[in-house]
């Protein structure tokens, strides 16, 4: 495919805008998904990373992976893939791309730019980082690149993280401490493990949420260098400065949260996203944490998103093996006789013999069967149904719910393991079921044009409705007056909205017989110019006649009434 500044089209669906933001390793334009109508964000990432085959296989898992998360405060990816392009000198080369949920709001590197954030601000910020990281650590995914160039705040308040997974597949193709700064943009929130290039988990994200929230009280990061490599050197050997050391506003409970997240060994850090956010909150009420001693159970794998065989070669292991001789435990106890050792092992290895034959006179199905059983396929069916059969093979079904705009909510998506394969009995099988799509919020639309407020509700992913008009003394012809649902109802993408406009009108009700101050004070208040005319004639001060008749006329119409002044 050949892309001009005319036909920028990828997989022959998503129309590229213009340019809305640049990094080391991608550019993010501004795109319109042509299918479904809607405004995206499109990263094409620099052609020199998928020079690698293995780049492009992690590329794409790790954006599959992406993509199945959906939570308020994680930028959704839709699609993701490369493209074959042809530059003006008809040389071909692979373009990897993501498409992503349009955020309307500002990069939080953009509003630290600025100067240093109220602490309050700080901890809410952080709060919502890290109830992003909690919801990716539960699904196995670590960011592995928290920074604020990869943080969105809505001009709501709220806030978006993005580029999940895609860390991932870039670190993975990189080598030195040096490419990783040249294709992550800076060293600056690199955890110390990953300065040493040792095995990254959960903890490496709270890390660099730290620095995150540090840089966020005082404007500046805790560590910077000219180089990536000396900026890595403080990272691994030198502490901290409080915050309220460069920003007095910062208490000193919040100093306490900030230094504990920036401890080098990650065994004494937060271990978790939760506990990072509790003790947060507690410093913002005013009350200074307290350090607690990590339980065994903070350490579980599953946590971290890495296997267990991962500790081995940590500085915990490394320390136990370089211990003094003195703090080792002494053998006090005398070893058993020598025959009893054979008598022992000669003893087992009678009881594996036996055990040995008895296995090979089972007939083989019904090992397989007694042991093992083959997950049926329910892939299509209603959780209900599918979990019932997965529980008649002696399985135990764990559902897990996520949005998808395509499946019917309710359906199957798929299992893990995936149909056909062979567990144990009383396996765990993952049953990932559709929500339908994702959940938004209408936004708030009166007071906009009707052309802004479709954008609007197309930039949310939602259809635009019917559009009927009402009278309306205040707002111009074309305004919103409201919607339907209203503003704030949470409903799924693809919904309906439909628009009430201003009409241009005002209804001028009939103010014959009424006291002249009444009819004045009623037509005032509908903005009309209202001339008062005295009749004296009669007698009273009630009102004879309108130039208006009652019923609909333009906006601010002048209306002459006459009264009795006699």
């Amino acid at each position: 495919m050949k892309l001009t500044e005319d036909t920028r089209l990828l997989a022959g669906r998503y129309q590229i805008g213009k340019l809305i933001g640049r990094g080391g390793m991608a550019d993010v334009h501004m795109g319109t998904d042509a299918r479904l109508g809607r405004r995206v964000a499109i990263k094409l990432l620099k052609p020199s990373l998928a020079t690698d085959p293995n780049f492009r296989l992690l590329f794409r898992e790790e954006a599959q992976k992406a993509a199945r998360m959906a939570h308020p405060t994680i930028v959704r990816v839709y699609d993701a893939g490369e493209e074959t392009v042809t530059d003006a000198n008809g040389i071909e080369t692979q373009v990897p791309f993501i498409v992503m949920e349009y955020v309307d709001g500002r990069l939080l590197k953009d509003i630290i730019a600025d100067g240093p954030l109220e602490p309050r601000e700080a901890v809410r910020i952080v709060d919502g980082i890290l109830t992003a990281l909690e919801y990716s650590h539960r699904a196995l995914v670590v960011h592995r690149d928290i920074k604020p160039g990869n943080v969105m705040i809505t001009h709501s308040g709220q806030v978006k993280v993005m580029d999940f997974g895609i860390a991932r597949a870039v670190s993975d193709n990189s080598a030195t401490v040096a490419d990783t700064s040249k294709v992550l943009g800076t060293a600056q929130y690199f955890s110390p493990e990953q300065a040493k290039g040792e095995t990254v988990d959960a903890r490496t994200d709270l890390y660099s949420t730290g620095i995150v929230l540090f840089e966020m009280l005082t404007g500046q990061p805790p560590f910077r260098g000219d180089r990536a490599a000396a900026v890595a050197y403080q990272h691994i050997s030198e502490a901290p400065l409080p915050p309220s050391s460069l920003n007095p506003k910062v208490s000193p409970a919040l100093d306490v949260v900030v230094l504990h997240a920036l401890e080098k060994d990650k065994f004494e850090r937060f271990q978790t996203a939760a506990e990072f956010r509790e003790e947060v909150e507690l410093a913002a009420s005013g009350e200074v944490p307290t350090r607690k001693v990590p339980a065994a159970s903070d350490f579980n794998a599953t946590l971290f998103g890495v296997d267990p065989t991962a500790a081995a070669g940590s500085e915990s292991a490394i320390r136990q093996l370089s211990a003094e001789n003195t703090e080792r435990a002494v053998r006090t106890q005398n070893r058993p006789p020598v025959a009893w050792i054979w008598a022992g092992i000669a003893l087992l290895a009678a009881m594996l013999v036996a055990l040995a034959i008895w296995v090979s006179n089972l007939p083989a199905s019904t090992i397989g069967e007694r042991i093992s059983v083959q997950v049926a396929d329910v892939i299509g069916q209603q959780y209900e149904n599918g979990a019932q059969t997965l529980q008649d093979q002696g399985l135990t079904p764990s559902r897990f719910d996520v949005a998808n705009d395509e499946v019917p909510r309710g359906e199957i998506i798929r299992t893990d393991p995936e149909p056909g394969t062979r567990v144990a009995t009383a396996q765990v099988v993952k049953i990932y079921v559709s929500q339908g799509p994702a959940s938004v919020s209408v936004p708030t639309l009166s007071n906009l044009g009707e052309d802004a407020a479709r954008q609007a509700l197309l930039d949310r992913g939602l259809v635009v409705g019917s559009t009927t008009t009402e009278n309306s003394s205040t707002l111009p012809a074309g305004t919103v007056l409201r919607s339907s649902p209203e503003a704030g109802t949470v409903v799924q993408e693809g919904e309906t909205i439909d628009l009430v406009v201003s009409s241009g009108l005002v209804t001028v009700p009939p103010v014959t017989g009424q006291p002249i101050s009444e009819a004045n004070s009623v037509l005032s208040a509908l903005q009309l110019v209202v001339v008062a005319r005295p009749d004296y004639n009669c007698s009273g001060l009630a009102v004879t006649g309108q130039s208006l008749p009652p019923g609909d006329h333009p906006q601010r119409s002048e209306i002459t009434v006459t009264y009795c002044a006699g």
